[in-house]
């Protein structure tokens, strides 16, 4: 089995590699073999952009049977618990889309310019097709951004918008898609490090939601 590991950035996925360091063989830095399964790993960079460019080239060129998102997320829903992991089950653009002009926002959907079940969109979502049965972490809906939310009239305004979000992160909408058309298998799992709230990085808590998550993704493998 092979297996891809993606993650925007190396200090999201430092738990795991020094477990596949200490328990796996490595055949090289980004890549490690234990009895019939192998692992890639993969730094896209942080966003969509990079992340869409990273995956796509690497897809064209191995065939995972499997690809696991693995990183951190900021929460809109106040009952997920900081440090808490989730799966990710669904993505949406925050902002691929034209501002009108009292400022308000209308969706390439909305405009026409794009099906709402255009492949690999499904009623506007990217969906993980098999994620709704899985069983094993809380199901979460992500919103993808370009800018991480911090400041509250902004906050409240894609909370009007996308009523249904949970997660925020600055990928998840370009791993979805990449995967979808690639039609590989794939799971997101996320650690939440924060609120979206007013912006206070002192709230934060990326240590543990980094070791969490890793410790969810080391399980997969084991």
């Amino acid at each position: 089995m092979l297996i891809l590991i993606v993650a925007a950035t190396e200090p999201e996925i430092a738990p795991l590699v020094q477990h596949l360091q200490e328990h796996w063989t490595a055949l090289n830095t980004r890549h490690f073999q234990r009895d019939d399964t192998e692992v890639h790993l993969l730094v896209t960079g942080i966003g969509m952009m990079a992340t869409a460019f990273s995956l796509g080239v690497v897809l064209g060129n191995i065939a995972p049977d499997l690809v696991i998102n693995v990183g951190i997320a900021g929460a809109f829903d106040r009952s997920l618990p900081l440090g808490a992991v989730v799966h990710v089950v669904s993505e949406t653009c925050a902002d691929l889309a034209i501002e009108q002009a009292d400022g308000s926002l209308q969706d390439l959907f909305d405009t026409g310019l794009l099906a709402p079940n255009q492949a690999p969109f499904t009623h506007k979502k990217l969906l993980d097709p098999r994620g709704f049965e899985a069983q094993f972490l809380p199901k979460v809906h992500g919103l993808t951004v370009n800018k991480v939310h911090g400041y509250e009239p902004s906050i409240a305004a894609v909370q009007v918008r996308y009523p249904e979000v949970q997660v925020e992160t600055m990928e998840g909408a370009a791993f979805f898609y990449a995967c979808l058309v690639a039609e590989k298998p794939f799971v997101a799992v996320r650690g939440i490090s924060n609120y979206v709230e007013k912006r206070n990085r002192a709230a934060w808590k990326i240590r543990e939601a980094v070791e969490a998550v890793n410790q969810v993704a080391i399980g997969m493998l084991t």
